[in-house]
């Protein structure tokens, strides 16, 4: 038994025993977070270099790529370093430091992910106020709003759970510090004032949803007026990554904070945590990519124009 006031580090949950699948493990998570550095790092230079992608939808998507590459950094490399030294340790400091950051880029990508909603309604729904209503300083000022959001979240939500008193261990069964594994060390019925705030969040997170909803059955009305085929074609190719990438965030988050506690396994959370944690930062970038005729013509432009300097 212990409190928190004596723990200085938290045991994460080990990867299978031998050897061999650590080091797969490793491979496996390598191969993940490279091709997640590779993708979002694409489209951040792309975006950056192409002075003809300087508009509130690719704005938004520089945004949600930087959110994507910190939320993975910040679970997967110590994963794969405790793997490869055959470890499952995390320090007090360094599982407050994991707990505050995936609090503050997976809030502030949600709520990212509602701005570019609104941005698609404006550009298909009222094409003519587009300028008007999503300028360069309204833009910066959603950014902004997102990533302050996350920030106050994060801070919030990572204050109140570690001031809990925690006396059922320190071992999580998660590999990376996760807040639901860390309220099941609590011994105080102080824990329901977490699980308040964890309420509030979903309601707010319903909301959210509710808005992203409102604004596509809306976007899908005046889609279908288009009387043009190619027109139609166009404003689907702008719609549908993104909201693919929506339906990928909240399905993955929702089976991960909803599942019945009565399913729950170490191999089942495990599972489950690698598709909201890991998996969404990875297939992004692709699913902006396949469907989008500018973003990967600027990336064949940018990639030409780097070997053409060599």
């Amino acid at each position: 038994m212990s409190n928190s006031s004596s723990i200085t580090h938290f045991f994460l949950l080990p990867f299978p025993g031998t050897r061999q699948l650590q080091l797969l493990h490793f491979c496996f998570f390598l191969v993940i977070y490279l091709a997640a550095l590779l993708g979002n790092g694409l489209i951040i230079t792309t975006i950056a270099w192409d002075h003809h992608l300087h508009t509130p939808m690719y704005f938004f998507l520089l945004n949600l790529a930087l959110l994507d590459l910190g939320a993975i950094s910040t679970t997967v490399p110590k994963s794969m370093a405790n793997s490869l030294r055959d470890s499952r340790d995390i320090s007090y400091a360094g599982c407050v430091a994991q707990v505050f950051l995936l609090l503050f880029f997976m809030p502030a990508e949600f709520s990212l992910l509602t701005t570019m909603s609104y941005d698609r309604y404006v550009a298909i729904c009222r094409p003519l106020h587009y300028e008007t209503l999503l300028g360069s300083r309204v833009c910066l000022h959603m950014a902004a709003a997102a990533w302050c959001c996350g920030f106050l979240y994060a801070l919030l939500h990572t204050a109140n759970t570690f001031s809990l008193p925690l006396c059922q261990g320190n071992a999580l069964h998660q590999f990376f510090c996760e807040v639901p594994q860390i309220l099941k060390l609590s011994c105080s019925t102080s824990y329901l004032r977490e699980l308040g705030l964890l309420v509030a969040s979903a309601c707010l997170v319903f909301l959210c949803f509710l808005f992203i909803v409102v604004s596509y059955v809306q976007i899908f009305r005046a889609v279908l007026r288009i009387p043009s085929q190619q027109g139609r074609h166009k404003a689907f190719a702008t719609c549908l990554p993104h909201l693919a990438v929506v339906s990928l965030f909240i399905s993955t988050g929702s089976i991960a904070y909803l599942k019945p506690p009565s399913i729950s396994s170490p191999s089942l959370d495990l599972l489950v945590s690698v598709l909201y944690s890991v998996v969404p930062p990875a297939v992004n970038p692709l699913i902006y990519s396949l469907r989008n005729q500018e973003l990967k013509a600027a990336l064949n432009q940018l990639i030409t124009a780097c070997f053409q300097k060599q």
